[in-house]
C-alpha cells in the first residue's frame, strides 16, 4: 500500500500537484480466503492472503485541464487505479440552508392545499422534525479503472477532457405538525 501510494503521489507530484494534497479517505486491510473442495467433497476455505483497501482523493477547482493533467499522471504512474470524478460545490452550506428553507416554504403549502380542501385552517406550528442527515451535494460523471501494466501516450503530458458537470440535485425532508382550528 505504502509503495502505491507513494507511487500515486510522486505521479502526481510530477504534473504540478501538492504532494500533501493527496488524502486518505478510507484505508482496510482484510483477509482473502479462496474455497475448494476437499478430498471427501467438503466445501473448505484455505487462506490466500491479504487485501488492502487505501481510497485517496486529490482536490482542485473545476478545470478540465488539470483533470486532464491527473488522469495522464495516474494512468502511466505503474499502479492499478479505479478513479472517479465527482463535482461538488465549494461551499456547501447556502446550498444547504436554501434546500431546507425550500422544504419547509413546502410544507407550509401542501399544508394549506389540504386544510382548504377539509374545511378547516392552519394554525400554529406544533412541531418540526428535520433529521439533520449528512447530505452529499455530488455529481460522479467518471468511473474507471486503469490498468498499472500499459504507459499512456498523449500529448503534453496530458489527455484532452471534455466533462462538463452536470447539475446536482438535492432532496430532504422536514415533517411539520400544524394546529387545525
Amino acid at each position: 500500500s505504502s509503495e502505491k501510494t507513494e507511487a500515486l503521489r510522486a505521479a502526481l507530484t510530477e504534473a504540478g500537484f501538492e504532494p500533501k494534497d493527496l488524502k486518505t479517505m478510507y484505508f482496510n486491510v482484510s483477509t482473502e480466503y479462496e474455497g475448494y473442495y476437499d478430498e471427501h467433497n467438503n466445501w473448505r476455505n484455505k487462506f490466500a492472503g491479504y487485501k488492502f483497501n487505501h481510497s485517496l482523493y486529490i482536490k482542485f477547482p473545476n478545470d478540465n485541464k488539470l483533470l486532464g493533467k491527473a488522469f495522464f499522471a495516474l494512468a502511466n504512474s505503474g499502479v492499478n487505479a479505479e478513479l472517479s470524478v465527482n463535482y461538488t460545490v465549494s461551499d456547501p452550506e447556502p446550498a444547504k440552508n436554501e434546500l431546507l428553507s425550500t422544504a419547509v416554504k413546502d410544507s407550509r403549502q401542501k399544508a394549506a392545499v389540504l386544510a382548504e380542501a377539509a374545511g378547516v385552517q392552519l394554525g400554529e406550528i406544533l412541531s418540526m422534525d428535520y433529521s439533520w442527515g449528512e447530505i452529499n451535494i455530488l455529481s460522479r460523471p467518471v468511473d474507471m479503472t486503469l490498468g498499472g501494466n500499459a504507459k499512456l501516450m498523449a500529448r503534453e503530458e496530458s489527455f484532452e477532457m471534455d466533462i462538463e458537470a452536470d447539475d446536482i440535485t438535492l432532496e430532504d425532508s422536514v415533517t411539520i405538525v400544524w394546529e387545525i382550528r
